[in-house]
């Protein structure tokens, strides 16, 4: 039975059938195949059961906040500040792309929505300075998988309602590793320039012209308190911390007089648009699970990793095989809805923490979003390029994805990093 549903699962893949109607059909097919109960008849309350999960209105909500810095031009001001501060590094305009991803995926939440908005900022400037395409190309699709790991993620809170973890905990626990993790992107980025003797650029700004920039960094810097504030300051939960967001951007819109009713029409139409589709994933993905576990699926799984007497540094391993496999082929979102109530169970049962598990599932999410040939923001950036081989923004991020793996292994080697802020 798992094979069948894991060669299913492929070939509806490989047809580029939609990822929300590769869960349902999957879920429809070992529902008539291998059970003698026809589950089907829960999905209507499985559905309204996911839809209406509190945790989740978390998410419209956060990529309707993205839609209004975008829109209100406060993305495009602070990525003009960074670019003043950071511009002298070997690299150039490459550090203010992650910089701004880094500041952007800490109000937006979503990898998407990041790596679209830096790239539309960033790229009329690449072409402007005569940067090199590839590495540049890659400084933003893997800036914008900070977004995933970054609080406040929307992934993070998928995470957290799937394994029943603490979100609060788990932002905080992401949130050292995020800032580490974008500085080694820097690090990347300054010993590519180097090799390559390129990516400096011949601008120069007095220190008056920085100070004054700093402002623009104000707004999101301002969102970032209102959210974790409001959540560790135990005045909101994640959710209602989401809402206090979206008020404060409409009020920074409305100071910048930006707020008007072309701008919101456009960012709910794109909110909606959105949520529609990560819901639909979502709901659908539930269904999958529930017949999973009516097959047993799960423990067949445990069984057959118990029998081959794995310690626990084995497991881990495999799992992060497991997903830089399978990240090269699935929609991330899916891929985790999908995998986690199976995977999840067997990484805790080792005695690996969940907080720290969920860390270390957000940069293999990270990593998917950058892998070929399923890598949404390799599709994002390309997207936002319109011209030009995707093969260029896929080699450009290859020294990204060392990066990223990297980091990944030093968590698994040296997990107390993750434990002990969190317990902190």
């Amino acid at each position: 039975m798992p094979v069948v549903a894991i060669g299913l699962l492929l070939i509806l893949i490989l047809l580029a059938v939609p990822v929300g109607a590769v869960l349902g059909l999957l879920g429809l097919v070992l529902d008539q195949v291998f059970t003698p109960m026809p589950m089907w008849r829960a999905i209507g309350e499985i559905s309204w059961g996911a839809s209406t999960e509190f945790t989740l209105m978390a998410i419209p909500l956060y990529i309707l906040l993205g839609e209004i810095f975008l829109r209100s031009g406060i993305a495009s001001d602070m990525y003009e500040a960074l670019r003043k501060w950071l511009v002298w590094l070997p690299g150039g305009l490459m550090h203010a792309n992650i910089a701004a991803s880094t500041l952007f995926a800490a109000t937006s939440g979503s990898s998407v929505a990041t790596a679209a908005t830096i790239g539309t900022v960033a790229l009329p400037q690449q072409k402007k300075y005569g940067y090199g395409e590839r590495m540049f190309l890659g400084s933003i699709a893997a800036g914008g998988t900070l977004g995933i790991l970054i609080p406040p993620s929307i992934n993070m809170i998928i995470y957290g309602v799937l394994t029943n973890t603490s979100i609060p905990q788990l932002y905080l626990a992401a949130l050292l590793p995020g800032l580490v993790l974008a500085t080694i992107f820097m690090m990347t980025i300054i010993a590519g320039a180097s090799l390559t003797r390129s990516g400096r650029v011949a601008e120069r700004f007095s220190w008056a012209e920085k100070r004054a920039a700093l402002r623009h960094l104000l707004p999101p810097g301002a969102i970032f308190v209102v959210i974790m504030g409001s959540i560790y300051a135990g005045i909101a939960t994640p959710t209602e911390a989401a809402g206090l967001g979206v008020l404060a951007a409409l009020v920074l819109a409305w100071w910048r007089r930006k707020l008007n009713a072309g701008l919101l029409m456009a960012a709910f139409e794109n909110t909606m648009r959105t949520t529609g589709m990560i819901m639909l994933i979502v709901m659908l993905a539930y269904f999958l699970n529930f017949v999973l576990t009516g097959l047993g699926l799960s423990e067949m799984i445990a069984d057959l990793l118990a029998g081959a007497d794995l310690s626990p540094l084995q497991t881990i391993l495999l799992v992060i095989a497991f997903y830089l496999v399978l990240g090269c082929f699935m929609e991330t979102l899916s891929m985790m809805i999908a995998t986690l109530p199976i995977v999840a169970p067997i990484v805790f049962a080792t005695g690996y923490d969940p907080v720290w598990f969920g860390v270390v599932m957000m940069m293999l999410v990270e990593l998917a979003m950058i892998t070929p040939p399923i890598g949404v923001n390799l599709y994002v950036v390309q997207g936002v390029r319109t011209s030009g081989s995707i093969r260029d923004v896929i080699l450009g991020s290859m020294p990204f994805v060392l990066a990223i793996l990297a980091m990944i292994l030093f968590l698994v080697a040296m997990p107390d990093v993750v434990t002990m802020i969190a317990g902190g």
